[in-house]
C-alpha cells in the first residue's frame, strides 16, 4: 500500500482528499496545514506521495526543493483550484511531478496519481544500469 501525506491549509480540502486517497487504497499517514509541518511529517513517514496545496508550494518556504532533496523517490502533486501555464511550468521546474485539480473527482485524482507513479517507475527502470 502506498503511503501519502496531504498538505493544505483548508481542513475540508484535506479531509476530502484524504477520503479519496483512503478509498483508493492509499495509506494516508499524515495531514498538515503548513509546509513546515508537512516537511516534518514527510521525513518521519517517508511517503510515496505528497499532495500539497498550491499555497504551500508558493509560500516561499522552498518545501518542494527540500522534499526533493531529502526524499527523491517521493512523488509530489500540487493541488489547486486554478492552474495556469506559468504556475504549472514553475511548479515542474521546482520538482512537482503532477497536478490535482479542485474540486476533487475521485476517479480523476486516483488516475492522475496512478499514471504518474507508473511513468515514474518506468523512468527509474530505464535509468537503472542493465545487468550483464
Amino acid at each position: 500500500m502506498l503511503k501519502a501525506v496531504i498538505v493544505d491549509a483548508n481542513a475540508v480540502s484535506r479531509s476530502m482528499l484524504g477520503t479519496v486517497l483512503a478509498d483508493g487504497s492509499y495509506d494516508v499517514v499524515g495531514a498538515a496545514h503548513t509546509s513546515q509541518s508537512a516537511y516534518a511529517l514527510a521525513l518521519k513517514h517517508h511517503p510515496h506521495v505528497i499532495c500539497i496545496a498550491r499555497e504551500q508550494v508558493e509560500d516561499g518556504s522552498n518545501v518542494v526543493e527540500q522534499l526533493r532533496a531529502e526524499l527523491p523517490k517521493t512523488l509530489i502533486f500540487m493541488v489547486s483550484g486554478t492552474l495556469d501555464a506559468a504556475a504549472v511550468q514553475a511548479a515542474v521546474a521546482r520538482g512537482v511531478h503532477g497536478f490535482i485539480v479542485k474540486p476533487f473527482k475521485a476517479d480523476t485524482v486516483l488516475k492522475t496519481i496512478r499514471n504518474t507513479v507508473i511513468a515514474f517507475v518506468k523512468k527509474q527502470q530505464q535509468a537503472a544500469p542493465k545487468p550483464d
